[in-house]
């Protein structure tokens, strides 16, 4: 790491101020589409930082004339500043609740009205969230799925991450939730990782998309957007929360990260059916 001459490192004393973080941002549109307006900003400079040391860039200059350069560290950094590492069913009380109780709420609404169980999982990241879904309606609602079309899609900005979560190949560090019956069922070793099996990545959809843009929203009964929010600023979490209800059919199920809750006037548009695990029914 790189040492000023008090002797603190480099990136303890650098900061990245908000014209640099602009000149950064204005790359990032021009280059990738990519806008850094609705992400908060320590949390951007925080990632930008990451990058600037792993190329030993000693001030935002050279890393600003990197990234006109390295169509790589383009991708490096959209990366860096955009992935949201899980594992399977993470907080695992929440896909309990979700199992025993929120799942047969849906299947009987959709028996009632005759229509699909529409299941979204935004800000999908590795896949690992949408796959624990399709295990839990493999193992225990397998006949409404004879019976109830399930479609589960998973949306994320980064293609890369996609194409990772369509292969369905992980390390056993994102399988720590996963019961030892799980895996010998659906997992098979491939040298020091595990393969999913195609039954299940079968019902899972991936796709590229931005969740700032919420006219692309569809209509879903079930919304799982779980530690995405809070890298986004106050207003746009409004937005992006007003964009699920807006396309939310009443009766539909969101679900939000442990540490997100609604904000601002979308509050009227859900009521708060389990506080502890952020969930909320379409009002």
């Amino acid at each position: 790491m790189l040492n000023s001459p008090s002797g603190h490192t480099f990136f303890e004393t650098m900061d990245i101020d908000d014209d640099e973080l602009s000149e950064i941002s204005v790359i990032l549109e021009l280059r990738r589409n990519f806008s850094m307006s609705v992400y908060k900003n320590k949390c951007m400079k925080r990632r930008i930082a990451i990058r600037m040391r792993s190329n030993r860039c000693q001030n935002v200059a050279d890393y600003c004339h990197l990234l006109r350069s390295s169509e790589q560290e383009l991708d490096l950094l959209l990366k860096t500043l955009t992935i949201h590492v899980s594992h399977f069913f993470r907080n695992p009380p929440m896909f309990d609740k979700l199992r025993a109780e929120i799942l047969p709420l849906l299947y009987a609404q959709s028996r009632k009205s005759g229509t699909a169980l529409r299941i979204w999982s935004l800000g999908a990241a590795g896949g690992e969230e949408a796959y624990s879904v399709a295990l839990i309606l493999q193992e225990h609602f397998a006949d409404d799925l004879l019976t109830i079309p399930t479609p589960i899609k998973a949306t994320d900005i980064d293609n890369g991450i996609l194409e990772f979560a369509r292969c369905g190949l992980y390390s056993e560090d994102r399988l720590n939730e996963v019961s030892s019956e799980l895996r010998e069922r659906y997992f098979s070793p491939q040298g020091n990782r595990f393969q999913l099996a195609f039954e299940i990545r079968n019902m899972v959809t991936f796709t590229q998309g931005n969740m700032a843009n919420t006219g692309s929203y569809a209509a879903h009964e079930l919304v799982l957007c779980r530690n995405t929010l809070i890298y986004f600023t106050r207003p746009d979490q409004e937005k992006i929360l007003h964009g699920v209800a807006d396309s939310m059919p009443p009766g539909g199920i969101l679900v939000l990260g442990k540490s997100e809750t609604l904000v601002g006037d979308v509050r009227r548009r859900f009521s708060s059916i389990c506080p502890e695990e952020r969930m909320y029914q379409r009002i």
